[in-house]
């Protein structure tokens, strides 16, 4: 595999189905719920769709293992739903390349199954906030999800290309840990500066009159990095290889529906962020915020390993750790 080879999902179904397991993990296969952690973002899509129209559920029941159930957990952040994995809650997780790599460096028992989402983040300043450049941010405080997830990690890359830094590192800049479905209220009430946060939550503080000065083509790599990523649990994938390869392809299946039906998955992701924060979002938010977010299973190595550099980069790792044993047995 070279640095720049992409995973497909079909590459890693056979991956999948020779994952070593005896005679005795094999006959093991009973696992009644598959536990599965994801967030209430435009980025986690493929969760979110796949819910909305029981894609998932439907993969399992028919997965030849019995009776299934899927047993689908809310988070805010990937800092918070790793802590969910370390401690064996989570057995397959929608969560940002930042928190699953530093899982990948801590030890925990983690395999990167597919790409979901591409893009989709943005900086967004508070239009009073005389804020016009990525320079303007000295001084400032900017909002992210969580500390150390994927979003924070890119903005203390974003300072560092501009000569600031956090105030934590010595410079200027608060960084401050938000939810992102909670960021417009702080910026309602003047609570922080700007946020670097995944959609459709940029979106919607655009349609506010907010200024986007950072799209997802300049927030890094041109917008062709992950920030959705799929991982279960080792241990649970070596015993429950069934389980796994039907939810993959449940996956695959509902990323598919995303890329061919926009509409309808718009649609979909609108109903089921009703139900999870009790708010529609304005169709033509969903649709800008589609238009800045790319669906895919594919994982780019490279581009994973240039994020765990920037990892490094921000201080949550002494060194980047060889994803290699993480994406292939």
């Amino acid at each position: 595999m070279t640095r720049t080879t992409k995973l497909t999902v079909s590459t890693l179904l056979g991956l999948l189905i020779s994952l070593p397991a005896s005679s005795a993990q094999t006959a093991a296969q009973s696992a009644s719920t598959v536990r599965l952690g994801y967030f209430p973002n435009l980025t986690h899509a493929p969760a979110l769709v796949g819910l909305e129209r029981g894609t998932f559920q439907k993969a399992l029941s028919q997965s030849g293992m019995g009776k299934v159930k899927l047993d689908a957990r809310q988070f805010v952040s990937g800092t918070t739903l790793t802590e969910a994995f370390a401690a064996g809650q989570i057995d397959i997780a929608y969560v940002g390349p930042g928190p699953a790599i530093n899982a990948a460096g801590r030890g925990m028992p983690v395999q990167f199954l597919a790409g979901a989402s591409e893009a989709g983040a943005v900086l967004v300043a508070r239009k009073d906030s005389g804020i016009k450049s990525y320079r303007d941010l000295g001084g400032k405080s900017v909002a992210v999800p969580s500390l150390g997830n994927t979003q924070d990690i890119s903005l203390r890359h974003i300072l560092n290309e501009n000569d600031l830094k956090s105030r934590t590192d010595g410079g200027t800049v608060t960084i401050t840990p938000i939810a992102p479905a909670d960021v417009l209220a702080a910026f309602a009430a003047r609570r922080v500066d700007a946020t670097l946060v995944p959609e459709p939550w940029g979106a919607a503080l655009e349609a506010q009159g907010h200024k986007v000065i950072g799209t997802e083509k300049t927030v890094w790599r041109d917008g062709k990095y992950p920030t959705t990523v799929l991982i279960v649990n080792t241990k649970f994938a070596q015993a429950n290889p069934a389980l796994v390869t039907a939810f993959l392809k449940a996956h695959a299946d509902t990323v598919a529906f995303i890329n061919r039906s926009p509409a309808a998955a718009q649609t979909a992701v609108n109903a089921q962020l009703l139900k999870l924060t009790g708010e529609k979002l304005d169709p033509r938010v969903l649709q800008r915020a589609f238009a800045r977010t790319r669906f895919t299973t594919a994982l780019d190595p490279a581009a994973l390993r240039e994020y765990a550099a920037l990892n490094v980069e921000a201080g949550y790792a002494r060194t980047a750790p060889d994803l290699t044993p993480f994406l292939r047995k």
